[in-house]
């Protein structure tokens, strides 16, 4: 009977379950959830921004002035060549004191268009050295070149009226800034003329992609400018570069 026994033992042993032996650890259940990085907030220096912007107009301030300067001493050169080309058609010093006489009206008149409690325009400066100018070469008698000088003082005068007639300057903006002399330049892209130095002034008419302006001064990042219907108003630097 005891062999028996042992027998069922053994044999309940042998067909108990093994899976449970044999089974792997549990494992801790993995965090699938993905760590989403911020991307780092841009701090935008308003006061380097504005001074970019400056620098900027200055450069095409200078580049004008540059392409100014080229153009009368090309002009000058000429009158040069042509003064000795015709030495019997020179002057008469009747005509040099009457065109010295005349660029001397003109600046007057621009001197009083732009108020006399207000600072010169850089065209009346201008004018006023050439003409200047132009009486030293008549008192050395010199009258071809005093006339030259004195219908360069005239054309600096004029500029100085389209510049006025352009820039109201009893509406000038607290701290505007005018060129030296106006620059040529278009607009990059579709832009808006504001009333005033800013986004939130009243939009007064839309610019194409290249069209013809004239900047005569700006305040920070905002340019006055006058387009050739004669439209004046307000246009963002990054909307305008120089004419090609």
């Amino acid at each position: 009977m005891r062999p028996l026994v042992l027998l069922a033992a053994l044999l309940g042993v042998a067909c108990r379950p093994q899976h449970a032996a044999n089974a792997p650890p549990l494992r801790p259940p993995r965090d699938t959830t993905r760590v989403t990085q911020r991307p780092p907030a841009v701090v935008r220096d308003t006061a380097l921004e504005q001074r970019a912007a400056r620098l900027e107009l200055k450069v095409l301030e200078q580049e004008a002035q540059v392409d100014e300067l080229q153009s009368r001493l090309d002009d000058a050169r000429r009158e040069v060549v042509r003064a000795m080309a015709k030495l019997q058609s020179l002057a008469t010093r009747a005509e040099a004191a009457s065109g010295m006489a005349e660029a001397e009206i003109a600046l007057q008149a621009l001197r009083t268009a732009n108020g006399s409690s207000a600072p010169p325009s850089p065209e009346y400066e201008q004018g006023s050295q050439l003409l200047q100018l132009a009486t030293r070469e008549f008192d050395q008698q010199n009258y071809a070149g005093a006339l030259y000088l004195a219908t360069e003082a005239k054309n600096a005068a004029a500029a100085g009226r389209g510049r006025a007639a352009s820039d109201d300057r009893s509406a000038t903006r607290r701290g505007e800034v005018p060129f030296a002399l106006p620059l040529q330049l278009q607009t990059t892209g579709r832009a808006n003329v504001r009333e005033g130095p800013g986004a939130g002034f009243k939009v007064l008419f839309t610019l194409e992609t290249g069209m013809a302006i004239v900047a005569y001064s700006y305040v920070d990042q905002w340019v006055r400018i006058r387009d050739d219907s004669d439209r004046a108003g307000w246009i963002h630097q990054t909307l305008i570069d120089r004419r090609q």
